[in-house]
């Protein structure tokens, strides 16, 4: 009878069903949450891809730009040489054209003898050049006219149309006694130099070394000595008519220099 019992109340186990046959298994999960997770994985691999993207175009993009700004670059550098070419043609032709103009002042006043100029005898200009007392500087009459020589060597910095300070201790007297002895001649400022090549500084030729050299002579003998403008004309030669043997250093010195020329001819 105690056997028959215990077997009947063990039939009563919670974790036996249908008659104790079969072991009991939990409850399958549902997918509802990892379908969620996997729906925002998967939209946030969409978005890093477009960033991507868009990040690769946005750098393609910046490449073209730096392209075209160096284009762009270039262009404007060519645009500034070209301007600086056409400045410095036209210094040149200004200075050119100046020269000529000189040159056919220089000429037009030599030959105002036979166009009823107001002309002094050559004899008395030759007489009036021997009340000259200049020092050191050399005189010289050339045919009609009579010429002061000034070493430029003692006017100008080396290679420049810069006058030294000393330079006005050599022009004054000269200014002084071209007042006082020729009034009223016409004077001619010519310039000249040495073919030794031009490296840097303003001027790229002889030519236009000379030009600014006389200019320079020019402004001081009328504002700082008070001679008339329309006495004084201005020639630019180059290294043209050379007095001394450009091979040597002696040569070149003689050959660099500014010449008063004195005319017959008055203003």
């Amino acid at each position: 009878m105690v056997s028959v019992i215990f077997l009947t109340g063990c039939s009563q186990n919670p974790y036996l069903a249908g008659g104790g046959t079969s072991v009991w298994q939990p409850p399958p999960a549902t997918g509802g949450g990892i379908t969620a997770v996997q729906a925002q994985v998967a939209e946030l691999n969409r978005r890093v891809q477009l960033l991507d993207d868009n990040n690769r175009q946005l750098t393609t993009q910046l490449a073209q730009s730096e392209q075209q700004a160096q284009v762009y670059r270039d262009e404007l550098n060519l645009v500034r040489k070209q301007l600086a070419d056409t400045a410095q043609q036209y210094d040149a032709a200004r200075i050119a054209a100046s020269e000529a103009q000189n040159s056919a002042r220089s000429f037009q006043a030599s030959a105002q003898l036979r166009g009823g100029a107001t002309i002094r005898a050559n004899t008395n200009l030759n007489q009036l050049a021997g009340r000259l007392n200049l020092g050191n500087l050399q005189v010289q009459q050339d045919g009609e006219v009579i010429r002061v020589i000034l070493p430029s060597d003692q006017l100008f910095a080396p290679g420049t149309a810069q006058l030294q300070p000393q330079s006005s201790t050599l022009l004054d007297p000269v200014a002084a006694q071209l007042r006082s002895v020729f009034p009223r001649q016409r004077i001619g400022i010519e310039g000249y130099t040495d073919n030794a090549p031009m490296y840097g500084g303003a001027a790229s030729s002889a030519h236009q070394l000379t030009s600014a050299q006389t200019s320079a002579v020019l402004d001081l003998l009328t504002r700082r000595s008070g001679m008339p403008g329309q006495q004084l004309f201005i020639v630019s030669h180059g290294s043209n008519n050379p007095r001394g043997d450009n091979s040597t250093p002696t040569g070149r010195v003689a050959n660099r220099r500014i010449e008063l020329v004195i005319y017959p001819e008055t203003f």
